[in-house]
């Protein structure tokens, strides 16, 4: 090993360090596998160990699996909840307690967030939508 590179076990490529991410717990601040295959390795770990990246995302960010979220898109109809007029696709949850709502389309799911899940809000802008 030459100064300021490293060997990768995966690929078997002498590498400069900055192809390796940073690792604190490393001896030299660096991972032991280049970005590539440290990158390769949990891609396949994750699909191992959580079926792929959706599921695993959706399990820790709303702590559903990808087949929680299809059986609702599908009790849904394959609709937003809301709208019932475009396709389902995004997740949405009270942002304080963390509790799934429904599955709803990207502009319903927006519109929520835009009021600030605030059904006062949405009220008042009802009122407003009416009135005119």
């Amino acid at each position: 090993m030459t100064q300021g590179s490293k060997h990768c076990p995966d690929c078997g490529e002498l590498k400069p360090l900055g192809d390796f991410p940073r690792n604190r717990s490393g001896g030299d601040g660096r991972g032991e596998y280049c970005k590539p295959c440290h990158n390769k390795r949990g891609r396949e770990n994750k699909q191992r160990l959580h079926g792929g990246s959706r599921h695993y995302h959706l399990k820790g960010r709303y702590g559903i699996g990808a087949a929680d979220v299809d059986a609702m898109i599908a009790t849904q109809g394959g609709l937003c909840a809301l709208c019932r007029t475009r396709p389902a696709t995004q997740v949405d949850h009270d942002h304080e307690t963390g509790a799934v709502r429904g599955i709803l389309c990207l502009l319903c799911n927006a519109g929520l967030g835009a009021f600030g899940d605030d059904p006062k809000i949405i009220a008042s802008a009802i009122e407003y939508l009416e009135s005119a």
